[in-house]
């Protein structure tokens, strides 16, 4: 009795350690896709200064060159569902850097731009981390907020406005197309 009492134990042991959290954990996945999504930045909301990002209407334009930094990794492989900052290879002499930010105005939804709370005065900047989610078969953007009690992830869709496509931020409601 002894003896199987003490082989169950090392079973149930050996499947909790072992076997249970993988239950529970993400299937995260090597991105690849290398077609570019033909963004760029523009001077949507911001008259002075390019700080909006945008999508081109050019299905060739392939957009303007994008840098992943992952917080804590260091293989240069970029994975679905980890946080990452997303920045432009470059930016305008006017905005103060080239990474993405989240802001609250006056349009429809809240938008993708770049820089700081300097370069879009009077909007609210989310707090939060981007990700990439696996979406059919490719991927999209989202954004993971923490300005609530709670972790909300939105995805990152987008809105004809004039001659290109404003990335905004929309839930599973929202009629407009998801960026990918």
């Amino acid at each position: 009795m002894k003896s199987t009492l003490s082989l169950t134990l090392s079973f149930s042991l050996l499947f909790t350690s072992n076997f249970l959290p993988l239950a529970f954990s993400r299937v995260l996945e090597q991105v690849l896709d290398s077609n570019g999504g033909g963004v760029e930045v523009d001077f949507d909301g911001n008259p002075r200064c390019q700080v909006s990002v945008i999508q081109n209407y050019d299905k060739f334009f392939r957009g303007e060159g994008l840098r992943f930094n992952t917080e804590g990794r260091s293989s240069g492989a970029i994975l679905t569902e980890t946080s990452l900052e997303i920045k432009f290879d470059y930016h305008p002499y006017c905005a103060s850097s080239s990474k993405w930010v989240v802001g609250g105005d006056d349009f429809p939804a809240k938008c993708v731009g770049i820089g700081d709370g300097a370069n879009h005065a009077g909007k609210e900047i989310l707090s939060g981390t981007f990700t990439i989610k696996k979406y059919g078969e490719g991927y999209k953007f989202a954004l993971c907020s923490n300005n609530t009690n709670h972790n909300t992830c939105f995805s990152v869709g987008r809105i004809d406005d004039h001659k290109r496509r404003r990335l905004i931020l929309m839930d599973d409601s929202h009629p407009n197309a998801p960026f990918n």
